[in-house]
Protein backbone atom coordinates (compact mmCIF):
# COMPACT_ATOMS: atom_id res chain seq x y z
CA UNK A 1 0.00 0.00 0.00
CA UNK A 2 1.52 3.23 -0.91
CA UNK A 3 0.13 7.01 0.90
CA UNK A 4 1.57 9.90 -0.87
CA UNK A 5 0.79 13.42 -0.04
CA UNK A 6 2.47 16.40 -2.54
CA UNK A 7 1.98 20.66 -2.90
CA UNK A 8 3.34 22.61 -5.34
CA UNK A 9 5.56 25.68 -4.58
CA UNK A 10 4.92 28.78 -7.31
CA UNK A 11 8.14 30.43 -8.52
CA UNK A 12 8.71 34.92 -8.57
CA UNK A 13 7.49 34.49 -12.28
CA UNK A 14 4.42 33.19 -11.09
CA UNK A 15 4.57 30.88 -13.82
CA UNK A 16 6.54 27.72 -13.13
CA UNK A 17 5.87 25.06 -10.31
CA UNK A 18 7.43 22.38 -9.28
CA UNK A 19 5.99 19.08 -6.75
CA UNK A 20 7.09 18.93 -3.50
CA UNK A 21 6.59 15.46 -2.03
CA UNK A 22 6.06 16.12 1.66
CA UNK A 23 5.34 12.48 2.72
CA UNK A 24 5.70 9.08 1.37
CA UNK A 25 4.48 6.06 3.02
CA UNK A 26 4.99 2.45 1.58
CA UNK A 27 3.98 -0.14 3.45
CA UNK A 28 5.71 -3.33 2.44
CA UNK A 29 5.49 -6.09 4.14
CA UNK A 30 3.33 -8.55 2.24
CA UNK A 31 4.24 -6.81 -1.58
CA UNK A 32 6.20 -8.51 -3.93
CA UNK A 33 9.60 -6.23 -5.21
CA UNK A 34 8.46 -6.10 -8.97
CA UNK A 35 5.03 -5.06 -7.69
CA UNK A 36 6.75 -2.67 -5.74
CA UNK A 37 8.63 -0.85 -8.60
CA UNK A 38 6.03 -0.34 -10.50
CA UNK A 39 3.74 1.03 -8.15
CA UNK A 40 6.62 3.63 -7.74
CA UNK A 41 6.86 4.02 -11.75
CA UNK A 42 2.99 5.47 -11.43
CA UNK A 43 3.37 7.88 -8.35
CA UNK A 44 6.14 9.77 -10.58
CA UNK A 45 3.48 9.13 -14.11
CA UNK A 46 0.90 11.24 -11.93
CA UNK A 47 3.51 13.99 -9.67
CA UNK A 48 4.59 14.78 -13.33
CA UNK A 49 0.77 15.19 -14.95
CA UNK A 50 -0.24 17.31 -11.59
CA UNK A 51 3.08 19.35 -12.59
CA UNK A 52 2.35 19.83 -15.97
CA UNK A 53 -1.71 21.01 -15.63
CA UNK A 54 -0.50 23.47 -12.77
CA UNK A 55 1.94 25.20 -14.39
CA UNK A 56 -0.45 25.74 -17.57
CA UNK A 57 -2.96 27.28 -15.50
CA UNK A 58 -0.83 29.59 -13.31
CA UNK A 59 0.32 30.51 -16.93
CA UNK A 60 -2.74 31.39 -18.16
CA UNK A 61 -3.43 33.94 -14.87
CA UNK A 62 -0.47 35.93 -14.66
CA UNK A 63 -0.76 36.87 -18.55
CA UNK A 64 -4.37 38.02 -17.48
CA UNK A 65 -3.42 39.89 -14.54
CA UNK A 66 -0.40 41.12 -16.23
CA UNK A 67 -3.15 42.86 -19.41
CA UNK A 68 -5.01 44.34 -16.56
CA UNK A 69 -3.62 48.33 -15.45
CA UNK A 70 -3.38 49.11 -11.99
CA UNK A 71 -5.99 51.45 -10.50
CA UNK A 72 -4.10 54.75 -9.13
CA UNK A 73 -6.22 57.66 -7.18
CA UNK A 74 -6.25 61.07 -8.61
CA UNK A 75 -7.50 64.98 -7.50
CA UNK A 76 -8.30 66.76 -10.93
CA UNK A 77 -6.91 70.24 -10.31
CA UNK A 78 -8.77 73.27 -10.43
CA UNK A 79 -8.10 76.61 -9.63
CA UNK A 80 -9.14 78.72 -6.73
CA UNK A 81 -8.56 82.68 -5.26
CA UNK A 82 -6.34 82.21 -2.33
CA UNK A 83 -5.46 84.69 0.30
CA UNK A 84 -1.81 84.72 0.86
CA UNK A 85 -0.39 85.45 4.10
CA UNK A 86 3.40 84.37 5.77
CA UNK A 87 3.83 83.97 9.74
CA UNK A 88 7.06 86.17 10.60
CA UNK A 89 8.85 86.74 14.56
CA UNK A 90 9.21 90.44 15.36
CA UNK A 91 9.69 92.47 18.50
CA UNK A 92 7.56 95.27 19.91
CA UNK A 93 8.54 99.08 20.30
CA UNK A 94 7.29 101.46 22.15
CA UNK A 95 5.41 103.92 20.21
CA UNK A 96 7.11 106.80 21.49
CA UNK A 97 9.96 106.93 23.98
CA UNK A 98 11.66 109.87 25.77
CA UNK A 99 14.80 109.64 27.88
CA UNK A 100 14.44 112.14 30.80
CA UNK A 101 17.85 114.17 31.50
CA UNK A 102 18.07 117.23 33.57
CA UNK A 103 19.07 120.52 31.52
CA UNK A 104 20.23 122.62 34.34
CA UNK A 105 22.47 121.66 36.92
CA UNK A 106 21.46 121.51 40.82
CA UNK A 107 20.11 119.12 43.89
CA UNK A 108 17.31 116.96 43.34
CA UNK A 109 14.71 118.54 46.06
CA UNK A 110 12.24 115.97 44.91
CA UNK A 111 11.06 112.89 42.97
CA UNK A 112 7.25 113.77 42.10
CA UNK A 113 6.13 110.40 40.29
CA UNK A 114 5.73 106.79 41.39
CA UNK A 115 7.81 104.20 38.97
CA UNK A 116 6.11 102.65 36.97
CA UNK A 117 2.60 103.97 36.94
CA UNK A 118 1.39 106.23 34.08
CA UNK A 119 1.84 109.68 33.86
CA UNK A 120 0.62 112.78 31.30
CA UNK A 121 2.56 114.50 29.38
CA UNK A 122 3.73 118.00 31.06
CA UNK A 123 3.19 116.29 34.76
CA UNK A 124 6.13 117.29 37.24
CA UNK A 125 8.93 114.38 37.23
CA UNK A 126 11.63 115.98 39.36
CA UNK A 127 11.96 119.93 40.99
CA UNK A 128 15.65 120.89 41.65
CA UNK A 129 16.52 123.30 43.62
CA UNK A 130 15.64 126.98 41.75
CA UNK A 131 17.09 128.96 44.53
CA UNK A 132 20.20 130.15 42.29
CA UNK A 133 18.24 130.79 38.87
CA UNK A 134 15.71 132.41 40.69
CA UNK A 135 18.35 134.84 41.85
CA UNK A 136 19.73 134.86 38.42
CA UNK A 137 16.05 135.53 36.99
CA UNK A 138 15.81 138.37 39.57
CA UNK A 139 19.25 139.97 38.25
CA UNK A 140 17.98 139.62 34.77
CA UNK A 141 14.49 141.33 35.11
CA UNK A 142 16.70 144.10 37.17
CA UNK A 143 19.05 144.21 34.19
CA UNK A 144 16.13 145.07 31.80
CA UNK A 145 14.89 148.07 33.83
CA UNK A 146 17.80 149.69 34.23
CA UNK A 147 18.20 149.01 30.01
CA UNK A 148 14.35 150.68 29.76
CA UNK A 149 15.25 153.73 32.05
CA UNK A 150 18.41 154.44 29.86
CA UNK A 151 16.92 154.42 27.02
CA UNK A 152 14.27 156.88 27.67
CA UNK A 153 16.89 159.02 28.69
CA UNK A 154 18.71 158.60 25.36
CA UNK A 155 15.42 158.62 23.51
CA UNK A 156 14.60 162.33 25.07
CA UNK A 157 17.89 163.61 24.79
CA UNK A 158 17.87 162.66 20.93
CA UNK A 159 14.26 164.74 20.62
CA UNK A 160 15.87 167.68 22.01
CA UNK A 161 19.30 167.66 20.23
CA UNK A 162 17.08 167.06 16.36
CA UNK A 163 15.20 170.12 17.86
CA UNK A 164 18.21 172.38 18.33
CA UNK A 165 19.97 170.84 14.90
CA UNK A 166 16.79 172.59 13.34
CA UNK A 167 17.53 175.86 14.50
CA UNK A 168 21.36 175.46 14.15
CA UNK A 169 21.96 175.55 17.58
CA UNK A 170 23.72 172.36 17.65
CA UNK A 171 26.70 171.05 15.20
CA UNK A 172 25.71 167.93 13.06
CA UNK A 173 28.12 166.01 15.09
CA UNK A 174 26.39 166.37 18.50
CA UNK A 175 23.40 165.12 16.63
CA UNK A 176 24.99 162.09 15.56
CA UNK A 177 26.48 161.29 18.75
CA UNK A 178 22.91 161.60 20.70
CA UNK A 179 21.13 159.25 17.72
CA UNK A 180 24.01 156.63 18.19
CA UNK A 181 23.38 156.74 22.06
CA UNK A 182 19.87 156.11 21.92
CA UNK A 183 20.70 153.09 18.99
CA UNK A 184 22.85 152.15 21.80
CA UNK A 185 20.42 152.12 24.70
CA UNK A 186 17.96 149.75 22.43
CA UNK A 187 20.44 147.29 21.67
CA UNK A 188 20.98 147.16 25.56
CA UNK A 189 17.51 146.74 26.52
CA UNK A 190 17.07 144.07 23.90
CA UNK A 191 20.23 142.06 25.55
CA UNK A 192 18.25 142.65 28.91
CA UNK A 193 15.57 141.16 27.62
CA UNK A 194 17.63 138.37 26.18
CA UNK A 195 18.96 137.45 29.12
CA UNK A 196 15.69 137.56 31.21
CA UNK A 197 14.32 135.32 28.54
CA UNK A 198 17.16 133.05 29.50
CA UNK A 199 17.10 133.16 33.02
CA UNK A 200 13.53 132.28 33.12
CA UNK A 201 14.10 129.23 30.98
CA UNK A 202 16.57 128.14 32.98
CA UNK A 203 14.53 128.74 36.19
CA UNK A 204 11.42 126.75 34.63
CA UNK A 205 14.23 123.73 33.68
CA UNK A 206 14.44 123.27 37.91
CA UNK A 207 10.85 121.52 37.11
CA UNK A 208 11.54 118.47 35.10
CA UNK A 209 8.41 117.63 33.89
CA UNK A 210 7.29 114.59 30.79
CA UNK A 211 7.30 115.84 27.13
CA UNK A 212 5.30 112.56 27.20
CA UNK A 213 2.33 110.81 28.46
CA UNK A 214 2.96 107.44 29.18
CA UNK A 215 4.41 104.75 31.35
CA UNK A 216 7.29 106.05 33.76
CA UNK A 217 10.53 103.63 34.96
CA UNK A 218 12.34 103.78 37.47
CA UNK A 219 14.17 106.33 38.34
CA UNK A 220 18.05 106.23 38.51
CA UNK A 221 18.37 109.07 40.96
CA UNK A 222 16.96 110.33 44.67
CA UNK A 223 16.08 112.95 46.54
CA UNK A 224 19.06 115.20 47.41
CA UNK A 225 21.15 113.87 44.64
CA UNK A 226 23.42 116.26 42.47
CA UNK A 227 22.25 116.52 38.73
CA UNK A 228 24.26 118.23 35.84
CA UNK A 229 23.08 119.70 32.68
CA UNK A 230 22.52 116.93 30.09
CA UNK A 231 24.48 114.23 31.45
CA UNK A 232 24.70 111.03 30.12
CA UNK A 233 22.71 109.02 32.45
CA UNK A 234 19.30 109.80 32.38
CA UNK A 235 16.98 109.92 35.42
CA UNK A 236 14.41 108.16 33.68
CA UNK A 237 12.62 106.99 30.81
CA UNK A 238 8.99 107.58 29.47
CA UNK A 239 7.24 105.66 26.95
CA UNK A 240 4.05 105.57 25.11
CA UNK A 241 2.66 101.72 24.82
CA UNK A 242 -0.56 102.51 23.25
CA UNK A 243 -0.68 102.11 20.55
CA UNK A 244 2.75 100.62 19.72
CA UNK A 245 5.06 99.58 17.32
CA UNK A 246 6.02 95.84 15.87
CA UNK A 247 9.03 95.62 13.92
CA UNK A 248 8.82 92.69 12.08
CA UNK A 249 12.58 91.53 9.86
CA UNK A 250 11.10 89.63 6.34
CA UNK A 251 13.66 88.36 3.74
CA UNK A 252 14.27 90.94 1.18
CA UNK A 253 14.05 87.62 -1.05
CA UNK A 254 10.86 87.14 -0.52
CA UNK A 255 9.85 90.75 -1.07
CA UNK A 256 11.05 90.71 -4.27
CA UNK A 257 9.05 87.71 -5.17
CA UNK A 258 5.98 88.89 -3.61
CA UNK A 259 6.80 92.36 -5.78
CA UNK A 260 7.46 90.73 -9.07
CA UNK A 261 4.12 88.57 -8.07
CA UNK A 262 2.33 91.76 -7.66
CA UNK A 263 3.58 93.24 -10.78
CA UNK A 264 2.63 90.32 -13.48
CA UNK A 265 -0.82 90.29 -12.08
CA UNK A 266 -0.47 86.60 -10.59
CA UNK A 267 -1.28 88.64 -6.79
CA UNK A 268 -2.96 91.57 -6.24
CA UNK A 269 -2.40 93.29 -3.07
CA UNK A 270 -3.99 96.31 -1.62
CA UNK A 271 -0.86 98.67 -0.89
CA UNK A 272 1.40 97.68 2.08
CA UNK A 273 -0.81 100.63 4.16
CA UNK A 274 -3.80 98.81 4.33
CA UNK A 275 -2.34 95.26 5.05
CA UNK A 276 -3.40 93.38 8.54
CA UNK A 277 -1.40 91.31 10.81
CA UNK A 278 -2.07 89.25 13.63
CA UNK A 279 -0.37 88.62 16.78
CA UNK A 280 0.55 85.26 18.40
CA UNK A 281 1.95 86.11 22.04
CA UNK A 282 4.91 84.22 23.35
CA UNK A 283 2.66 82.12 25.65
CA UNK A 284 0.91 80.79 22.35
CA UNK A 285 -2.21 83.09 22.81
CA UNK A 286 -4.00 85.26 19.89
CA UNK A 287 -3.37 89.21 20.61
CA UNK A 288 -7.06 90.14 20.06
CA UNK A 289 -6.55 93.38 18.63
CA UNK A 290 -5.79 93.39 15.21
CA UNK A 291 -2.96 95.50 13.88
CA UNK A 292 -1.85 97.44 10.86
CA UNK A 293 1.71 97.36 8.66
CA UNK A 294 2.78 101.22 8.57
CA UNK A 295 5.51 100.67 6.11
CA UNK A 296 8.15 98.80 4.88
CA UNK A 297 11.56 99.34 5.25
CA UNK A 298 13.47 100.66 1.85
CA UNK A 299 17.13 99.45 2.74
CA UNK A 300 18.51 95.70 3.15
CA UNK A 301 20.04 95.06 6.31
CA UNK A 302 23.70 93.97 5.07
CA UNK A 303 24.15 91.13 8.01
CA UNK A 304 20.87 89.62 7.40
CA UNK A 305 19.35 90.17 4.20
CA UNK A 306 15.75 91.64 5.95
CA UNK A 307 14.27 94.47 5.18
CA UNK A 308 12.20 95.68 8.50
CA UNK A 309 8.36 95.80 8.30
CA UNK A 310 6.76 97.92 11.15
CA UNK A 311 3.31 97.54 12.23
CA UNK A 312 0.92 99.63 14.73
CA UNK A 313 -0.71 97.77 16.65
CA UNK A 314 -3.51 98.83 19.34
CA UNK A 315 -2.40 98.19 23.50
CA UNK A 316 -5.25 99.94 25.44
CA UNK A 317 -4.53 96.70 28.04
CA UNK A 318 -0.86 97.59 27.99
CA UNK A 319 -0.56 93.93 27.67
CA UNK A 320 2.21 94.16 25.11
CA UNK A 321 5.34 96.06 26.41
CA UNK A 322 8.56 96.74 24.50
CA UNK A 323 11.00 94.46 23.98
CA UNK A 324 8.72 91.63 23.21
CA UNK A 325 8.68 88.65 20.98
CA UNK A 326 5.83 88.17 19.04
CA UNK A 327 4.34 86.43 15.94
CA UNK A 328 3.01 87.86 13.41
CA UNK A 329 0.41 86.95 10.55
CA UNK A 330 0.88 89.33 8.02
CA UNK A 331 -0.91 89.20 5.03
CA UNK A 332 0.49 89.46 1.52
CA UNK A 333 -2.13 89.47 -0.78
CA UNK A 334 -4.67 87.21 -3.38
CA UNK A 335 -3.40 84.73 -5.67
CA UNK A 336 -6.88 84.44 -8.19
CA UNK A 337 -5.59 81.55 -9.68
CA UNK A 338 -3.94 79.28 -7.12
CA UNK A 339 -3.73 75.68 -7.66
CA UNK A 340 -3.77 73.13 -4.23
CA UNK A 341 -2.31 69.94 -4.80
CA UNK A 342 -2.96 67.51 -1.83
CA UNK A 343 0.18 66.82 -0.22
CA UNK A 344 0.12 62.98 -0.98
CA UNK A 345 0.29 64.20 -4.38
CA UNK A 346 3.78 65.51 -4.28
CA UNK A 347 7.19 63.60 -3.72
CA UNK A 348 10.92 64.21 -3.90
CA UNK A 349 13.10 63.27 -5.99
CA UNK A 350 16.90 62.39 -5.48
CA UNK A 351 18.02 65.89 -5.45
CA UNK A 352 15.21 67.05 -2.80
CA UNK A 353 13.12 68.73 -5.75
CA UNK A 354 9.60 68.81 -5.77
CA UNK A 355 7.73 65.93 -8.13
CA UNK A 356 4.60 65.08 -8.98
CA UNK A 357 2.63 61.70 -10.89
CA UNK A 358 0.19 63.10 -13.45
CA UNK A 359 -1.81 61.04 -15.39
CA UNK A 360 -1.99 62.17 -18.99
CA UNK A 361 -4.93 62.11 -21.61
CA UNK A 362 -3.16 58.47 -22.85
CA UNK A 363 -4.24 57.00 -19.34
CA UNK A 364 -0.11 57.09 -18.90
CA UNK A 365 1.46 58.18 -16.08
CA UNK A 366 3.76 61.16 -16.21
CA UNK A 367 6.12 62.61 -14.09
CA UNK A 368 6.48 66.31 -13.20
CA UNK A 369 9.15 68.73 -11.80
CA UNK A 370 6.93 71.19 -9.75
CA UNK A 371 7.49 74.38 -7.92
CA UNK A 372 5.67 74.67 -4.44
CA UNK A 373 5.02 77.90 -2.37
CA UNK A 374 3.69 77.15 0.78
CA UNK A 375 1.32 74.57 2.80
CA UNK A 376 -2.51 75.38 3.26
CA UNK A 377 -4.26 73.14 5.35
CA UNK A 378 -3.44 69.80 3.84
CA UNK A 379 -2.46 70.85 0.55
CA UNK A 380 0.85 72.60 -1.07
CA UNK A 381 0.44 75.52 -3.22
CA UNK A 382 1.92 74.91 -6.55
CA UNK A 383 3.21 77.84 -8.52
CA UNK A 384 4.70 75.80 -11.09
CA UNK A 385 4.71 72.44 -13.17
CA UNK A 386 1.12 71.68 -13.17
CA UNK A 387 -2.02 73.39 -14.28
CA UNK A 388 -6.20 73.30 -13.68
CA UNK A 389 -7.41 70.30 -15.35
CA UNK A 390 -4.68 67.68 -14.37
CA UNK A 391 -5.16 65.05 -12.81
CA UNK A 392 -2.44 64.30 -10.48
CA UNK A 393 -2.17 60.59 -8.60
CA UNK A 394 -2.32 60.61 -4.83
CA UNK A 395 -3.45 56.99 -4.03
CA UNK A 396 -1.14 53.97 -5.49
CA UNK A 397 1.43 55.78 -6.77
CA UNK A 398 4.08 53.65 -5.17
CA UNK A 399 3.31 50.85 -7.48
CA UNK A 400 3.44 52.51 -10.97
CA UNK A 401 6.29 53.98 -12.76
CA UNK A 402 6.64 57.11 -15.71
CA UNK A 403 5.34 56.10 -18.96
CA UNK A 404 2.87 52.59 -17.49
CA UNK A 405 -0.71 52.58 -18.43
CA UNK A 406 -2.96 52.86 -15.45
CA UNK A 407 -6.78 53.32 -14.85
CA UNK A 408 -7.35 56.83 -12.83
CA UNK A 409 -10.12 56.77 -10.14
CA UNK A 410 -11.42 59.69 -8.53
CA UNK A 411 -11.15 60.49 -4.65
CA UNK A 412 -11.92 62.62 -2.36
CA UNK A 413 -9.14 63.20 0.31
CA UNK A 414 -10.13 66.81 1.00
CA UNK A 415 -13.94 68.35 0.37
CA UNK A 416 -11.71 71.55 0.61
CA UNK A 417 -9.67 70.62 -2.22
CA UNK A 418 -12.42 69.06 -4.37
CA UNK A 419 -14.95 71.03 -3.53
CA UNK A 420 -16.43 74.45 -5.41
CA UNK A 421 -13.35 77.00 -5.82
CA UNK A 422 -13.81 79.38 -3.11
CA UNK A 423 -11.83 82.40 -0.95
CA UNK A 424 -9.09 80.85 1.39
CA UNK A 425 -6.44 81.58 3.58
CA UNK A 426 -2.74 80.54 3.33
CA UNK A 427 0.24 80.44 6.10
CA UNK A 428 3.49 80.51 4.43
CA UNK A 429 5.59 77.98 5.92
CA UNK A 430 9.60 77.26 4.25
CA UNK A 431 9.44 75.08 1.87
CA UNK A 432 12.03 73.78 -0.73
CA UNK A 433 10.91 74.80 -4.32
CA UNK A 434 11.42 72.19 -6.79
Amino acid sequence: MIVMHSSFAVLADGITAKPVIEELSVSVERVPKSFRFSSLALVAALALGSLSLSGCNESQSAVSTATKPPEVGVVTLATQPLALSTELSGRTTAYMVAQIRPQVGGIVQKRAFTEGAMVKAGELLYQIDPASYQAAHASAKASVARAEATLNAARLKAQRQAELLAIEAISKQDHEDAQASLHQAEADLAAAKAALETASINLERTRITSPIGGRVETSSVTQGALVTANQETALTTVQQLDPIYVDIPQSSAEVLQLRKAAASGRLKTDGDSSARIRLVLEDGSVYKHEGKLQFSGVTVNEGTGTVTLRALVPNPERLLMPGMYVRATLGLGTDPEALLVPQQGIGRDNAGRATALVVGDDGKVELRSVTVAETVDKSWRVTAGLAAGDKVIVEGSGKVRPGQAVSAVAVDLNAKVNAKPAPASATKAPAAAG
